[in-house]
């Protein structure tokens, strides 16, 4: 095989392309007389994607959770991610005040399933204990509490008959042929009913 190659190659070196009709071997010494030595730093490539944060400050990228600082984020908020083969970087849409965009730097996971966090960009996050369910430095004060007026009861019982007087307001009653004149449609219906009729 390795033969029957070696003697083709000099053949087809001395054929003319069929697309731009130049001999290939020509083309090729030329072609390689361009080629420039590779640069000493390899190109980085790198992938880039927008995901949104978590509740809990993780961003999911490659079937893994990637953390990002508690108090540089807000859940639902759109990060970019830029991901080499090596690395994992978050990145925020908008600079802050100093004109940095970059949140967090991790090394990239590999395999699907895994967690990398660094612990601290959970200080800000809720612990649980509290009914806290903001982030930042501000701590939510609760609402003054109403006083329930004297004989109402508390509890499940009163939340229950609360529900059945609901259930006896009177609502008005239309015939649905008025929400299609509303809408300006035709109903389903091609026979015209009595009620239209008349």
């Amino acid at each position: 095989m390795d033969a029957a190659f070696t003697t083709w190659v000099p053949q087809r070196r001395a054929q003319a392309h069929r697309t731009h009709q130049q001999i290939i071997g020509e083309r090729a010494a030329r072609d390689h007389m361009a080629l420039k030595p590779l640069p000493e730093t390899p190109y980085l490539v790198a992938e880039r994607h927008l995901r949104p944060v978590g509740k809990d400050c993780l961003v999911a990228f490659g079937g893994n959770l990637y953390s990002v600082p508690a108090r540089k984020v807000r859940p639902r908020q759109l990060v970019e991610i830029r991901a080499t083969k090596t690395q994992v970087m978050l990145r925020s849409t908008i600079a802050d005040a100093s004109g940095e965009t970059l949140l967090a730097t991790h090394p990239r996971a590999i395999g699907r399933g895994a967690r990398v966090v660094e612990e601290a960009h959970w200080d800000g996050l809720p612990t649980g204990k509290g009914r806290r369910t903001t982030t930042g430095d501000v701590v939510p004060r609760p609402c003054p509490r109403r006083e329930r007026p004297l004989g109402e009861e508390a509890g499940p019982l009163q939340a229950l008959l609360n529900r059945a007087a609901a259930t006896r307001i009177e609502v008005g009653r239309r015939p649905l042929s008025v929400y299609d004149e509303l809408t300006g449609t035709r109903p389903f219906t091609t026979r015209p009913s009595t009620r239209e009729t008349s």
